[in-house]
């Protein structure tokens, strides 16, 4: 990652540099005009001009005017995309939402950075940089510069290895605040018996001589209180102040700070200060930096707790794996595993890779992927996913994917992804945090200046009184969880009902789709023809029918030959393979079995061998309006009875599509099918607006007709061909027993094959966000509220006046309450 930049400065001018962005959908002149308008149109860009042989553009602009993130924005509002190169790291320091704001500010402005998506709860930074031009390093120093660390080790590393590194360091970070906190109660108790001495019983007389003594006791305790219990908060403010930055910890430093200072003063000059008001507030400095520290054990306790769901992902991977190795099995390493390596996996076992049957037949608990409860049937052929559970018997299969390749590998780190991304209202509100901090201090100035000039006596007390509780009582640490700990939450929730969510924007627009289109081959139906009906029309029987036809198709590769075969074995039916086997493309096959010439195919493939259909065609009729595949079958030259193929459709889908019904969700069957068959199906599932005979190119213009009429679009589908409609569609939803491209389309993959997950990820999505607005109106009230009230506006009418104690126990409930709050998304039903 850190190969040489892609910028450099502008030889003709000092502040500027030079940015080249690989561009996508370049192909004529007409192209690169377009871009270098684009680009050229931009306030602060000196020069740009684009490569075509390359598809390449190259940009100088001063970096003071314009960012590289506008650039790229710019180019693709001119219909073209900028390729990035995404890694993900860790940042330590951050505390709050300022914080987030200062360091995506920071990363944002080094050139060759395209995006950057900074979390607290994960404490995660996401950077798009260009590709092979964007320097870690120099992201490292502008991070540095603003007073927070960041981790570009992390890069390269696995994600159960950061994982479980992140867990360490948040479990000693807990340990070290509960500590410190203990630490706290003891020092600060004895500071806030003495601090309301006058209020406890027996102590309320005491002499000013006595109480002064007390109070230089006070002062001596606040100082390991100050030096120990609050050091990160004075350390975190100094490096803040150095870089021209405010954030949490200024808050709590300079309150409690002042306070102290003050305090210390009044013991040290009591002349100094007017009539009245000589009297310190250590105790406010040791119970609301006990207040707070409590508040960050318990906010670092709760968000450990979020990553459960990542943690039993992970734990699922068996840790050893059983390899046959010439006739002998050995025991290894998962990790060792390699592909094309014979494993035995015994019932009750986890399956440790990727890989597919070769001997064997069991049932495999495939929940932890699909969400489905219902074991799974697996013979030679048939795939197995690592980190499911083998119930039954022992089977033999060969590698296919280890290691990240894996399945399971590839949900935690879209979990993880999805855990760490930010949907657009929590990027306003990083940007409302981003001058949050700034504009509370001037009002604590404001209000200590006008307490000051316009308070009552003894003037100095209260203005110092205020000001700290203004500063305590605004610290935005609810406000920058709001957003990210139900997103962790319910991200983890999902994957445990086998829905990946790519990202929280995905989360957050599911809850406003208004329509559901879904694509009927593989999304509402099975996606596999079965055998439905079997009519005979002479002398022979129904079993007798299936079998010959059975025969005939034995060799046969078609889809529909294989589940003639297919249903007669179920049947328990003596399938003897054809001799002399024929095909006709498209038409039919013949083929002798038990020494009889068997023909099954079109009207027109038997009509070759003349065989007259006529007996016939009111069957096909009325099995083809019930959207059903009719072939014909003949036996030595007579026609003998009629086999219909069928797409059924899924057991649950009916049931699925009437809970989004009652959702308040219109659901349209989009499908490449004739009208009768689309007719049909719909009918069976409760669909009234159809679209038919859609070509897969149109499918997409069909969903853009949609979002024309102003609809919320989410398209659920599994193939290649519905990859187009995944990417235009608001959301886009793949089932995930269908192909990867439909799932890199997509924003949410749903891992069973059962819409009920498009159900439960709606639900998931109401819930998600009614848990945010519960969060952010509760942080917002609490700012909103807080900082007027503990400026002192209620005072003038009914004599109230926060203290920086209660300032300081509000504000950490404050913060346990969003975390708490989050936390109930776990016990939200999906079903």
């Amino acid at each position: 990652m850190n190969s040489s930049p892609a910028t450099a400065p502008d030889p003709g001018t000092a502040t500027a540099v030079q940015l080249d962005l690989p561009i996508d959908g370049i192909h004529c002149a007409g192209c690169v005009s377009t871009v270098e308008k684009a680009l050229s149109s931009r306030d602060g860009v000196e020069s740009a001009s684009v490569n075509l042989a390359t598809g390449e553009g190259r940009v100088r602009f001063d970096p003071a005017r314009v960012s590289a993130d506008e650039l790229v924005r710019a180019v693709e509002d001119a219909g073209y995309d900028v390729r990035r190169e995404f890694v993900t790291v860790g940042v330590g320091g951050m505390h709050c939402a300022g914080c987030v704001s200062a360091v995506e500010k920071a990363i944002r402005k080094v050139p060759g950075v395209l995006d950057a998506d900074v979390a607290l709860a994960t404490e995660e930074a996401r950077i798009g940089l260009v590709p092979g031009g964007g320097s870690l390093d120099r992201v490292r120093t502008a991070v540095e510069a603003a007073g927070y660390e960041l981790r570009i080790e992390d890069v390269g590393r696995t994600t159960e290895d950061l994982f479980e590194e992140r867990e360490r360091e948040r479990e000693e970070e807990t340990r070290n605040l509960i500590r410190r906190f203990r630490w706290g109660v003891a020092l600060g108790l004895p500071v806030a018996i003495i601090g309301h001495a006058h209020l406890i019983p027996g102590l309320d007389g005491l002499s000013h001589e006595t109480m002064r003594v007390l109070w230089w006791i006070s002062a001596v305790l606040t100082v390991p209180i100050l030096t120990y219990v609050g050091r990160g908060f004075f350390t975190g403010a100094w490096q803040q102040a150095r870089h021209g930055s405010a954030n949490m910890d200024t808050l709590v430093a300079v309150g409690t700070g002042a306070a102290w200072i003050y305090s210390t003063a009044v013991l040290l000059f009591p002349a100094f200060f007017p009539a009245g008001t000589a009297h310190p507030y250590y105790e406010a400095v040791a119970v609301v930096i006990t207040l707070v520290l409590l508040g960050q054990a318990l906010e670092s306790r709760a968000k450990g707790r979020t990553s459960q769901a990542l943690r039993r992902l992970m734990d699922l991977r068996p840790r050893t794996a059983t390899v046959l190795r010439e006739g002998r099995e050995v025991e290894i390493p998962a990790e060792q595993v390699l592909p094309g390596d014979r494993l035995l996996v015994r019932p009750g076992e986890r399956v440790p890779v990727d890989g597919v049957v070769v001997e064997g037949r069991s049932a495999i608990d495939e929940s932890m992927v699909t969400g489905e409860s219902m074991p799974v049937e697996k013979g030679p052929g048939d795939e197995v996913v690592g980190g499911t559970v083998n119930a039954a018997g022992a089977l033999q299969f060969d590698a296919t994917r280890v290691g990240s390749e894996t399945v399971l590998a590839q949900i935690v780190e879209m979990v993880r992804d999805a855990q760490g991304s930010k949907p657009e209202i929590q990027r306003l509100v990083d940007r409302v945090a981003g001058v949050f901090v700034p504009a509370v201090m001037v009002v604590a100035l404001l209000a200590f200046g006008i307490w000051m000039a316009v308070g009552p006596d003894p003037r100095l007390n209260y203005a110092v009184v205020v000001a700290v509780t203004v500063l305590v009582i605004a610290c935005p640490c609810a406000l920058g969880l709001a957003t990210p700990i139900s997103i962790m939450v319910s991200v983890g929730k999902a994957a445990e009902h086998g829905i990946l969510v790519r990202n929280g924007d995905a989360l957050q627009r599911a809850r406003a789709v208004d329509t559901v289109v879904l694509d009927k081959t593989g999304t509402v139906t099975v996606g596999e023809p079965v055998v439905s009906d079997v009519t005979p029309l002479e002398s022979l029987g129904r079993d007798e029918v299936l079998r010959l036809a059975a025969g005939a198709e034995a060799h046969s590769e078609h889809p529909l030959g294989r589940a003639v075969v297919e249903a007669a074995r179920q049947e328990g039916l003596e399938v003897a393979p054809g001799q002399d086997f024929a095909v006709d493309p498209g038409r039919g096959v013949e083929a002798r079995v038990d020494g009889r010439t068997v023909r099954v195919g079109t009207e027109a493939f038997l009509g070759d061998a003349g065989v007259d259909a006529g007996a016939a065609r009111s069957e096909m009729a009325r099995l083809a309006d019930q959207g059903k595949s009719p072939v014909l079958v003949s036996v030595d030259g007579r026609l003998a009875g009629v086999v219909a193929l069928a797409d059924p459709v899924k057991e649950d889908s009916a049931a699925a599509i009437q809970a989004l019904v009652e959702l308040g969700r219109e659901v349209v069957l989009l499908t490449g099918d004739d009208e009768r068959t689309a007719r049909y199906i719909a009918d069976q599932v409760g669909i009234q607006r159809v679209y038919a005979r859609v070509l897969p190119h149109e499918k997409a213009d069909r969903v853009l007709e949609l979002q024309a009429e102003g609809r919320v679009v989410a398209m659920v589908g599994d193939g290649i061909n519905d990859a187009p409609a995944l990417a235009q569609a608001d959301v886009g939803l793949a089932i995930g027993t269908g192909t990867d491209v439909a799932m890199e389309a997509a924003d949410i993959t749903l891992m069973g094959g059962s819409l009920q997950g498009v159900v439960k990820a709606v639900r998931l999505s109401e819930a998600t966000f009614r848990n945010i607005r519960q969060n952010l109106v509760g942080a917002f009230i609490y700012n909103t509220l807080g900082i007027p009230v503990a400026a002192g506006v209620l005072y003038p009418a009914f004599g109230i006046l926060l203290s920086p104690v209660i300032a300081g126990s509000a504000m950490a409930f404050s913060s346990v309450t969003v975390v708490t709050n989050a936390n109930r998304l776990r016990g939200v039903r999906l079903d």
